[in-house]
């Protein structure tokens, strides 16, 4: 599910968390009697920013909720609301959140065990992904679901100062999902991927009995504000990850994985030799 699920109606509401974030600031901003406009440049964001974050449409990031404790005089009001916000399940429509932040990131960590990357698939490998989703799409849905995937992989060559770092286990590719040719393409595809300077791919072989990764998928993102997030996902469901205790555990496994992953360059030979064996 790891998308801007366009089109799809068991999307969840924007959390009590997030909701009551957005009003407690609100509250302190009109309590100091400023508009929008003239708080934005108080805090250093946008104004179109603080709209966002006071309507539940985006995550408030930690330097934007110490700036704005320090101009509101909110006597901690708001570095406690912070506190609960990201804790729930379906946070703000699940990874709308995440893709949100994704596209501000300058360092994009991804390990996956379960299916190729949303942002390494093609669209052949998507289609057939989507064609099988349970409830069943809509081909309109589908449409809608695979232009946005297709979208949203232009970060990789639309954001060269973002590094990418990609771990998928190499079982992965042994189910052949879609069939032999939509394998051979998608490893064509990873092999092109793989050669911009600000993407590392490594996959994790067969014969690693055990490794750091059996948890689950780990996804974490470092913003221009040095602020890492992390994001979790299982069925029906995607929670965003801003306890430090959390991330610092899942840097530490994400760490290890990339030591128990084959390296770059002998992945790349692995895809070769998996491309040709189909």
């Amino acid at each position: 599910m790891t998308d801007r699920t366009i089109g799809t109606t068991n999307e969840p509401e924007p959390s009590d968390s997030l909701k009551g974030f957005g009003e407690v600031h609100k509250a302190f901003r009109k309590r100091a009697g400023l508009t929008q406009e003239e708080y934005a440049p108080l805090v250093r964001y946008q104004p179109s920013t603080v709209a966002s974050i006071e309507q539940e449409r985006r995550f408030p990031p930690r330097v934007f909720v110490e700036r704005a404790e320090h101009v509101l005089d909110a006597f901690g009001a708001l570095k406690g609301a912070y506190k609960h916000v990201g804790r729930e399940r379906g946070l703000a429509s699940w990874f709308r959140q995440w893709a949100e932040l994704e596209e501000q990131a300058i360092s994009l960590y991804t390990f996956e065990n379960r299916l190729v990357p949303g942002l390494l698939q093609t669209e052949a490998y998507a289609r057939r992904l989507f064609g099988e989703r349970l409830p069943l799409l809509t081909d309109s849905q589908i449409e809608a679901m695979i232009s946005a995937r297709l979208e949203r992989q232009s970060l990789l060559t639309g954001r060269p100062n973002t590094a990418f770092s990609f771990i998928v286990e190499e079982h992965v590719f042994k189910r052949r999902t879609g069939g032999s040719d939509v394998t051979l393409r998608l490893i064509d595809h990873l092999l092109e991927a793989s050669e911009l300077r600000n993407v590392e791919l490594q996959l994790m072989p067969l014969d690693r009995d055990v490794h750091a990764g059996l948890n689950g998928p780990i996804q974490l993102l470092e913003t221009v504000e040095n602020e890492w997030f992390g994001y979790c996902e299982g069925q029906e469901s995607g929670q965003l990850v801003v306890d430090p205790k959390t991330i610092s555990v899942l840097h530490m496994r994400y760490a290890k994985l990339r030591s128990q992953a084959l390296t770059p360059g002998d992945s790349r030979s692995l895809l070769d030799r998996m491309r040709g064996a189909l």
